[in-house]
């Protein structure tokens, strides 16, 4: 991926409404081939709507989105792109070999049948109806016409739920293998380990709005805790209310002995745990991972927006 690379799907200055509610409010986005774009956000953040308006689904209230520099609407476009989104509507008496050829013919050089089974996991299914099958075996159904057309520009609308460990796994080898080859994936995602697993950039929507935007190491730059971990005797609960410490919890890991904190000052609070309890062990300090920014950025983002809200309203 180049920085300089004209964007193969892009938002510039996207407002939308749904009545009385502001799902997008004047977002940029830009997806350049050769990446994983990661769009994060809670429920109601604008996430599905971004991906709605890249795909020319809705037309935004103000803006403009473009697919390939073109109206995402027109089919030269389409044919370039594959969709995997959380609603597939997928008849469900269709045979899963009737619905990978039903697909494969919308695209002008689609991937082989074997190819299709081989990186979705489809084996043993294309005899099966769709509406027999279990959720993953369904989403990795779904996966499968998403890539078929052998897209330049994947959106992955939360590709993963339901899946179990190898299922999701497989999913991951698949898109890496996918981007390697040129092509641009937008992925949301609830699963914040599948963010910092696969993401080359991450986009943090908070009510519509950018609240972070930027690569893995420069998101998690933007908040200051470290994570401490311990085996230790010391309360949990009393731990938390030392000042420098963001939360302090017991056996995250399943192993009732250890503790995990979330702190601005590391350094003050590894000397107390140490001077607390001389014979605490397996000490473990790091940066903050993606979770632990997201919820900073986002809670921090709200509560500048409702101070604008509120000097508005005064």
């Amino acid at each position: 991926m180049s920085p300089e690379s004209p964007p193969l799907a892009q938002l510039r200055g996207v407002h939308h409404r749904y009545g009385r509610t502001l799902a997008l409010d004047g977002i940029d986005l830009s997806l350049r081939g050769g990446e994983v774009l990661a769009l994060l956000g809670a429920n109601g953040a604008g996430k599905s709507t971004a991906v709605a308006a890249m795909l020319g689904l809705l037309k935004p209230d103000a803006g403009e989105a473009l697919l390939f520099g073109r109206s995402p609407g027109l089919l030269a476009a389409r044919r370039r792109a594959g969709v995997m989104l959380q609603s597939a509507g997928i008849p469900e008496n269709s045979r899963v070999a009737e619905l990978l050829a039903l697909t494969r013919s919308y695209y002008p050089s689609p991937r082989t049948v074997d190819d299709c089974v081989a990186l979705a996991g489809l084996e043993g299914l294309l005899d099966r109806r769709y509406g027999k099958l279990s959720g993953g075996q369904q989403r990795r159904v779904q996966f499968a016409l998403a890539i078929c057309g052998d897209p330049e520009v994947l959106f992955l609308d939360e590709p993963t739920t339901g899946l179990d460990i190898d299922a999701r796994q497989r999913m991951w080898t698949t898109i890496r293998a996918i981007v390697a080859d040129g092509a641009a994936v937008l992925l949301t995602t609830h699963y914040l380990e599948e963010a910092e697993a696969l993401a080359d950039r991450v986009v943090v929507l908070n009510r519509g709005r950018v609240a972070a935007a930027g690569r893995l190491h420069e998101v998690r730059a933007l908040v200051s805790q470290r994570r401490i971990s311990c085996l230790s005797a010391l309360d949990a609960a009393r731990i938390s209310t030392w000042p420098g410490v963001r939360s302090a919890s017991r056996g995250a890991d399943g192993n009732p002995a250890r503790i995990e904190v979330l702190a601005d000052d590391a350094e003050t609070v590894v000397r107390r745990l140490l001077a607390e309890d001389a014979a605490l062990s397996d000490l473990d300090v790091r940066r903050a991972g993606l979770a632990d920014a997201f919820l900073e950025i986002t809670r921090s983002n709200s509560t500048d927006r409702d101070a604008d809200v509120a000097r508005e309203a005064a």
